[in-house]
């Protein structure tokens, strides 16, 4: 989801009132219940976008539409999953100082590498962990770092009693992973909000990358499926924040260059608002070369808009692709590891003009099954009201 469909659905966003019926009836709505949300510093920072961030600000948005009312809680800078001192003692000392048997939903990137800091929490408080990405599956770890991480992240998911992952891969994982009790793991899949149908360029040569650049995200493999089918006539935008990983961004300038691509590849940084819309726009097909997602909020966003998506088969990006009511595929799903298949699918894309046809048109009907926002904060808020009463209050 983007900045700018949060800001829209901010400035949209009406309380849920009584109903003719019910206030005809008598009837007064029940008085919203208190999570507690504790969120990485720079989830508001523009420069730095990210699905995570951006669903996390939605779920503040739509939680009150389903009983429950959102204060924020910020964590200090500090590296997170690997705090310094002094953004661990803000985490503890916040902790600390909310009321015994309080609701409260962590951030996974907060919250799981730090058990020493919140498996103790789990005695007074109703705990419940929001995992965007496993810890340990981020591109390019140290392996014992990797390790190190899983260890901490496991600890944290045994000790709550309730885990929200989003996507069913994601809930397999965590559940098979971390040896974690299938009924403990929940799923709230990100939303999307229907946009107007982009119209495009002419139909094929405008390809769209929206993600972060990082390694994870994987954007010198598309750079290298693009050098080998430079004879196409193809234009690609990516769109995505540059400060994650400069030494990653500087590599794939190099390589741009290397390959002779810098006047048809350009890396334009974060957009949000119209620039994003007009991004999408303009686009005729999304890809994503990502190693791991959990997702794929940008595969939504572009089929959203009737964009066909081509995008390396991994972890809960067939989800987020789905089928349209009538079966059709909107997508092409490629192994993670072949940058040339990902060339020969867009060598497919642009020569085959009934396969454009059939993914443009399985777009579109997906579009208009796509699942909304309220789907997302209603999960998650029917797990919020399971949570049980800690120890010490049930005694």
């Amino acid at each position: 989801m983007t900045d700018a469909t949060v800001e829209r659905a901010r400035l949209a966003y009406v309380p849920a009132q009584p109903t003719a019926a019910e206030q005809h009836a008598g009837i007064i709505p029940m008085p919203l219940r208190t999570v507690h949300f504790v969120m990485p510093a720079g989830v508001d920072d523009p420069a730095a976008p990210s699905g995570g961030n951006a669903y996390d600000r939605r779920l503040c948005l739509d939680l009150p539409g389903f009983g429950w009312q959102v204060t924020r809680h910020i964590a200090a800078a500090g590296g997170w999953p690997r705090p310094d001192r002094a953004a661990r003692e803000t985490l503890a000392r916040t902790l600390r100082e909310l009321p015994d048997d309080a609701t409260v939903l962590l951030d996974g990137l907060v919250a799981c590498g730090v058990p020493e800091i919140v498996t103790p929490q789990a005695e007074r408080l109703r705990l419940a962990v929001l995992v965007h990405l496993p810890l340990g599956d981020e591109t390019g770890l140290d392996p014992r770092a990797a390790a190190d991480l899983d260890s901490r992240e496991r600890a944290v998911l045994r000790a709550v009693p309730a885990v929200v992952a989003t996507s069913d891969w994601a809930v397999r994982r965590l559940v098979s992973h971390h040896g974690l009790a299938p009924d403990r793991v929940h799923v709230a899949p990100p939303g999307a909000d229907i946009a107007p149908l982009a119209p495009g360029t002419d139909g094929v040569s405008r390809l769209l990358c929206v993600a972060a650049v990082t390694p994870r995200k994987g954007q010198h493999r598309l750079v290298e499926a693009l050098a080998a089918v430079r004879d196409l006539p193809w234009t690609c935008e990516c769109v995505g924040g540059l400060v994650h990983d400069p030494a990653y961004v500087a590599q794939l300038r190099e390589l741009i260059a290397r390959h002779g691509l810098t006047d048809r590849l350009r890396l334009t940084g974060p957009r949000s608002g119209a620039g994003l819309d007009a991004a999408y726009a303009a686009a005729d097909l999304m890809v994503l070369t990502s190693y791991a997602e959990t997702y794929g909020m940008a595969v939504t966003e572009a089929l959203a808009r009737g964009i066909p998506v081509l995008a390396t088969d991994v972890g809960g990006v067939p989800e987020a692709v789905g089928r349209a009511p009538d079966g059709g595929v909107p997508g092409i799903l490629v192994p993670p590891e072949d940058p040339g298949a990902l060339a020969a699918e867009l060598r497919g894309w642009f020569g085959e003009p009934d396969v454009r046809r059939r993914l443009k048109a399985a777009a579109r009907a997906r579009r208009a099954a796509l699942d909304g926002w309220a789907a997302t904060a209603r999960s998650l808020a029917a797990v919020l009201g399971r949570l049980p009463e800690t120890p010490g209050r049930a005694a």
